[in-house]
């Protein structure tokens, strides 16, 4: 018995240390908490601060611009002796380009996703997909001198009347710049549909076509719609692709094989040249930058909606 007691009590530690050892343990996962809480609060500052100076820089150029102007008027022509400071002609370009880029890079992205899914083996999925990861890591402009020395004289094989800098051939390159984006997202989204779902599709006599069509695609319908919103936001932001290879000519026109000019091109044009800072002419770039921001938040609003609606249906 005496031995059986002195071992309980070598084996027990004494209260006080345990209740020690747990305020430490309890101490040092606050401690981390605040650390990510700090971080999380940093990302929410720096994006609270880059929006407050857009809206502050703007408020000085609306003191000397007109908003409707600004908002109706078809020219935009803040280097000339004559100025306008229409946003459509850049609101214009930044639209088309990006709907070239779209109009390419959903159908390709979203077919090479089923494909990665649900029919290529691991063996081919472990080359293809880092392969297509592979054209992010491209700087962007290269992709801008691919369009104008490589895509724009191609399409011209088909369009002799093409100019030389056009909307087309960088929307176009731009399409191939997100294909890796959508194709990821989507691709992973597809992979996380439950397996039972496939082999119920199986057992009901479904093809593997039709069950990648009729069961996952529906199934991951939130993760697809996610990485089209990924790759609207990147076609929209795309900056030097456009700045090389469109013209940099603010133009009010619809037409992808005419030249034009973006909202991101158009700010560095601005950033890059010698206007004095304080003057309307710079101060523009904060304008356009805020329309810019207003123009993806309203697509990721659009995308966390339609995300949710499909989540509720399936």
């Amino acid at each position: 018995m005496n031995n059986a007691s002195d071992t309980a009590a070598h084996a027990a530690p004494p209260a006080g240390s345990r209740f020690g050892f747990k305020r430490t343990r309890n101490l040092g996962e606050r401690f981390i908490e605040a650390i990510l809480f700090a971080i999380s609060m940093a990302t929410v500052a720096v994006t609270i601060g880059i929006v407050g100076l857009l809206i502050v820089e703007s408020a000085y150029f609306f003191e000397r611009v007109s908003i409707v102007e600004f908002l109706t008027s078809k020219q935009w022509t803040i280097m000339f002796e004559e100025k306008h400071f229409g946003v459509l002609p850049l609101l214009a370009g930044t639209l088309v380009t990006s709907t070239v880029a779209l109009l390419f890079a959903v159908p390709v992205g979203t077919t090479a996703a089923i494909y990665l899914s649900e029919f290529a083996t691991a063996r081919v999925r472990e080359i293809v997909k880092p392969s297509l990861e592979l054209l992010a890591g491209i700087p962007t402009v290269v992709y801008g001198y691919f369009a104008l020395l490589m895509v724009t004289p191609a399409l011209q094989w088909f369009m002799p009347d093409l100019p030389g800098f056009n909307m087309l051939g960088p929307g176009l390159v731009i399409g191939i710049m997100i294909i890796p984006y959508i194709t990821s997202v989507a691709e992973d989204a597809m992979r996380s549909v439950p397996m039972q779902m496939r082999e119920g599709s199986y057992a009901m006599g479904a093809t593997r076509l039709q069950t990648a069509l009729r069961v996952v695609v529906p199934a991951a319908t939130s993760g697809i719609v996610a990485a089209y919103i990924l790759g609207i936001s990147r076609a929209v932001g795309e900056t030097m692709v456009v700045a090389v290879a469109a013209g940099q000519q603010p133009n009010f026109t619809w037409d992808p094989t005419e030249p034009g000019a973006t909202i991101t091109a158009f700010i560095v044009q601005v950033a890059l040249g010698d206007l004095p800072h304080g003057s309307i002419e710079y101060q523009s770039i904060f304008a356009v930058g805020l329309v810019l921001v207003l123009m993806t938040l309203l697509f990721n609003v659009l995308g966390h909606w339609a995300r949710t609606r499909f989540r509720e249906a399936y």
